[in-house]
Parts: structure tokens; sequence; C-alpha cells
């Protein structure tokens, strides 16, 4: 199984997994005299089996981030890379737009407010580093889907 494809199916469990806690909370408690739409049992039992996949799936993908290598660094060193990246990014992006606002003044006796950055070059860097996160997630999408993903 490529990597891309666990990372699919890990996904579309973490959703199933949710819809059958919300299926078995609503099972749990009926009416006295009336059954369950379904069988809280059933739900219990296939909710088991979801989760036992997802620890599987989580536990072999991590394996694989850790040893496969991309340009001399592991999958787990790169999706580390871009999450810091974006945490940057996000931060320059707010210092940007900070420091583009423009204060209006009704007269000219009122305090002016003006930046204490240089706002064009933090913008270049803000563009820099999204051109970064891009490049990082397509190396990072092209190994997943040519990765075998590793038991």
């Amino acid at each position: 199984m490529k990597l891309a494809v666990a990372l699919q199916e890990r996904a579309d469990l973490n959703i199933k997994i949710e819809d059958l806690k919300g299926r078995l909370n609503r099972n749990i408690l009926v009416q006295e005299g009336e059954k369950p739409a379904e069988d809280p049992k059933d739900l219990k039992k296939e909710l088991d089996s979801c989760i036992n996949r997802l620890e599987y799936l989580i536990a072999a993908i991590n394996k694989t981030n850790c040893e496969t290598k991309v340009d001399g660094k592991s999958i787990t060193e790169l999706l580390a890379r871009k999450d810091a990246l974006q945490v940057k990014s996000s931060a320059y992006r707010d210092s940007v737009y900070v420091g583009s606002s423009n204060t209006d003044r009704a007269r000219s006796t009122e305090i002016k407010i003006v930046p204490v950055i240089d706002v064009k070059a933090w913008q270049k860097e803000t563009d820099e580093i999204a051109k970064e996160i891009r490049l990082i997630d397509n190396k990072i999408q092209e190994t997943n889907w040519t990765t075998e993903l590793i038991e």
C-alpha cells in the first residue's frame, strides 16, 4: 500500500469513528419497551475494529515518515519544517497586515501612526516562506504517492 493511500484511509477512519461514536450514543438509551434503531453491541464491535485499524495505520505511517528520506531529510523532518514555516508565515502575515493599516486622521494636529517595520520587506519574506511551504508540500505529496507503507 502506498503511503498516500494509508493517509487517505486514516482520514476516512477518523470520520467513520466520529460517525460510529454518534450512532452509538444515539442508540444507548431508548424509551422503555422500545428497541434501539441499531444494536449498540454491533456498533461497539465496529468502532473497536476501526480504532484497531487506525492504531495500525498511525504506527505504520509514523514509521514510514521517520524512515523515508527526501533530499537527506525524513518526511517527519519535512513535516516539522512545514509546520514551523506555517506558524512563521501566519505571524509575519499578521504583522504585515497591522503594518499596512492606515490610520486616518481627522486633523493634521492628531498623532500620526506609522509602521516601525519595513512592510514591503516583511511581505517579500512572507511570500518566500509561502513558496518554501508549497515546495515542501509538493515534495511530501510526491513522496507519499511513490513510497510503500513500512509495516
